[in-house]
C-alpha cells in the first residue's frame, strides 16, 4: 500500500469517527437550544385548554401574548 492510499484511509476513518462522535453527542446530550424555543417553551408541547370554551390553544401563542408580542 502506498503512502497516498494510507493517508486517505486514515483521513477517511478520522472523518467518520468525528462525525459519529458529534452525532452521538447531539443525540445523547442535546444542547439547551435544541430543547426549547427562544421564549423557553419546550418543543412538542401539547395544546392547553381554554378555560372559557375548552378549545385548544398553542402554548407558544400564550407565551407571546403574555410577553407583549403579537399573537397570531
Amino acid at each position: 500500500m502506498n503512502l497516498a492510499k494510507l493517508q486517505m484511509l486514515v483521513f477517511s476513518l478520522l472523518t467518520a469517527l468525528v462525525s459519529a462522535a458529534g452525532l452521538a453527542y447531539i443525540f445523547f446530550d442535546p444542547p439547551a437550544y435544541l430543547r426549547a424555543t427562544r421564549a423557553g417553551v419546550p418543543y412538542y408541547t401539547p395544546p392547553v385548554a381554554n378555560p372559557v370554551d375548552g378549545k385548544p390553544l398553542d402554548l407558544g401563542m400564550l407565551v407571546r401574548h403574555y410577553e407583549g408580542g403579537v399573537a397570531k
